[in-house]
């Protein structure tokens, strides 16, 4: 996919990994579900963390619990007067996400909070506030942002290598199959769809490439699946800088292009040889997940043949680096995600479901520092 060499490695760089914070950490896992396990999973790769015990109201979470050889508790309160960990990684549904957030932040215990970390602009700003007057850090889970392959493109966007967004394309084109969907969470408003799911991602990876978003507009469908959640999204958004963007996606639609059927970051899922991310900048065009960078001869156009090169990394699993990072919040660390950048990333999502209800461009709210 990409030419081999050391640009960000797995627990270097950013993540803040090789920090030596002493003792092994006490990590208690709120979701013994898909994500909740590939986090575990990571964490076996991370020395400075150890899990402590699954927290899942589902009974036969004991027996993952059992394989993990850690305690089982079926809330959150039951396992924190038992045994008080030394952080909390939250994996549970998305409506859970505040409560359990709020809990932690209550009990002084740092939080590694899967996105979205909340389902509305009023939670997401209960969550700043709570974070703010706690001190207590929430660290929010959007791993992409630890990928060698995002960290390379980061570094060619800062340094000017594309010059100034003209346009960004995002397309997520996924076909989830039927089981997915007998988790009820998934099929309600709010919380199971693929915005919150899937675009809160995108979302995230636009921002922290180009800066804030001004304002979107969208539409919305649940046609094809019929569910009370939508199945197919299509928005635009205008950043401050002054860009467009242009996002679809759907979780009933067939083609491999999406970052999770082509960045091969997880062995979930198969990786295709096909581009989702096009950046379209004034001195040259960027895509992923091939990193390959496209310019034009001196004073080129559209007469003249382009040129490309794809830009060099080491892969790594970002799970594995988030984690080592929320070793270093625990220590003190600045987290990478805080409760302000995940609420600002909420907030654009909201604004994309108001503009789609509305039928009108929508501007961002706005959420300051509490």
């Amino acid at each position: 996919m990409a030419a081999q060499e050391t640009t960000a490695r797995d627990g270097g760089g950013q993540d803040g990994g090789g920090q030596d914070g002493g003792a092994q950490k006490r990590i208690a896992l709120v979701g013994g579900g898909i994500i909740g396990r590939m986090h575990v999973a990571a964490m076996a790769n991370v020395p400075e963390l150890a899990l402590s015990a699954l927290i899942d109201p589902m009974r036969s979470a004991a027996d993952l619990a059992g394989q993990y050889g850690v305690p089982w508790y079926p809330d959150l309160e039951t396992a924190l007067a038992a045994a008080r960990p030394d952080g909390v990684l939250v994996a549970s549904p998305n409506e859970t996400h505040l409560p359990l957030a709020r809990l932690c932040l209550k009990a002084g215990i740092p939080v590694l909070l899967e996105k979205p970390p909340a389902n509305s602009i009023d939670e997401a700003r209960e969550l700043v506030a709570l974070q703010a007057e706690t001190g207590v850090p929430v660290l929010v889970g959007h791993h992409r942002r630890y990928n060698p392959m995002i960290r390379t493109a980061k570094a060619a966007i800062d340094a000017g290598r594309i010059g100034e967004l003209v346009l960004a394309t995002v397309i997520c084109s996924l076909y989830k199959d039927e089981p997915y969907y007998t988790v009820a969470w998934r099929t309600r408003t709010g919380s199971g769809g693929p915005l919150h799911i899937n675009l809160v991602h995108e979302i995230d990876l636009l921002r922290h490439f180009f800066g804030e978003i001004e304002s979107v507009t969208a539409q919305v469908s649940n046609r094809r699946r019929g569910f009370q959640v939508e199945d197919t999204a299509a928005a635009t958004v205008r950043f401050a800088a002054g860009g467009l963007g242009a996002l679809t996606i759907s979780d009933a639609a067939r083609g491999p292009w999406s970052w999770e059927n082509t960045s091969a970051e997880t062995k979930r899922f198969p990786a295709h040889a096909a581009q989702a991310h096009f950046f379209s900048g004034s001195r040259a065009g960027l895509s992923l997940p091939d990193l390959r960078l496209w310019t034009h001869p001196p004073d080129g156009s559209w007469y003249d043949p382009q040129n490309s090169e794809t830009l060099p990394f080491t892969p790594a699993d970002p799970y594995a680096a988030q984690l080592r990072h929320f070793a270093a919040v625990i220590d003190g660390a600045e987290p990478m995600i805080g409760a302000l950048d995940g609420a600002r990333t909420m907030a654009t999502l909201e604004a994309i479901i108001l503009a789609a209800e509305t039928g009108q461009e929508t501007r961002v709210p706005e959420i300051g520092a509490a």
